[in-house]
């Protein structure tokens, strides 16, 4: 019999394959979006050149494929349930020349892989999406060598998060969409200060950490991002696709006008926030 994990797992499953043409058409912008996240996440597990790094949740390949370039002697394994966004990495990990790197199909909460295989875990922004935090948590800690480091993103709350905020507030408001059951998977699930530490930490990480991250995302104007929502936001494109076109361009009309009253005309710098969350066993 099915749990509600396992219908959760399935449905994340479903998900990320069916936007994985739309992550790899905007594989440039969004690992640039990304890119400080992952770099924050490399300083704080503090490579040697020798390590296998698991890197959890590893979607179109980062933080993995730039740890698999650090560890020139080691090895990296990035993991995900997506077997469409695995594809994507692996000829990514191909066109960079990385031998160094390899993909694995896995649920975090089972991982196939034994007690401490690893001397560092990666993972930028996956728990926001794991059915059990508590046990994906676990499960990281347990592969983990002693000694070795673990560090994570998730992002901080939606006030400091306008790149989607924005757009969703408008769009919730327009279709009176409910909010979500508490503690369901979703972007903001893990912003709340303490979270993901208090996890990490009993799971047996020591010296626990917890800073905020914060820049800009950079869109060209207001139609690049228009498209790139529409391609790559799961709860976008799951909302919009429930109307009708006089709606859809409605929603884009408020979200223009909100847009210009308050980023400007032309390219636009929104706001982004996140948690770093690092520690050792």
């Amino acid at each position: 019999m099915q749990t509600s994990e396992d219908i959760i797992r399935e449905q994340q499953r479903a998900v990320w394959n069916q936007f994985a043409p739309g992550w790899k058409k905007w594989d440039d912008f969004t690992m640039r979006f990304l890119q400080p996240m992952g770099d924050a996440i490399i300083k704080a597990i503090n490579l040697k050149d020798t390590d296998a790094v698991l890197d959890v949740a590893t979607g179109t390949g980062e933080p993995g494929l730039t740890i698999a370039s650090i560890v020139t002697k080691g090895s990296v394994i990035g993991t995900d349930l997506s077997e469409n966004m695995l594809t994507i990495a692996q000829e990514k990990a191909k066109q960079l020349g990385l031998t160094n790197y390899q993909t694995q199909l896995a649920d975090v909460s089972k991982l196939p892989f034994a007690d401490s295989s690893f001397d560092a875990v990666s993972c930028r922004m996956g728990f926001m999406f794991f059915p059990d935090m508590a046990q994906s948590a676990q499960e990281l800690v347990r592969v983990l060598k002693p000694g070795g480091r673990l560090a994570t993103s998730v992002w901080a709350g939606p006030e400091q998060n306008a790149w989607i905020s924005l757009l969703m507030g408008i769009i919730n408001r327009a279709l009176q969409v409910p909010p979500p059951p508490a503690g369901a998977p979703g972007m903001f699930r893990c912003a709340k200060p303490g979270l993901i530490a208090g996890f990490l930490e009993a799971a047996g990480l020591s010296g626990v950490t917890e800073s905020v991250l914060s820049d800009q995302v950079i869109y060209k104007d207001a139609d690049e991002y228009w498209a790139n929502m529409n391609e790559v936001a799961a709860p976008v494109v799951s909302a919009l696709k429930q109307v009708d076109q006089t709606t859809i361009a409605r929603i884009k009309e408020e979200v223009w006008t909100s847009l210009r009253e308050q980023y400007g005309n032309g390219e636009l710098a929104l706001p982004f926030s996140t948690l770093i969350i690092q520690g050792s066993k």
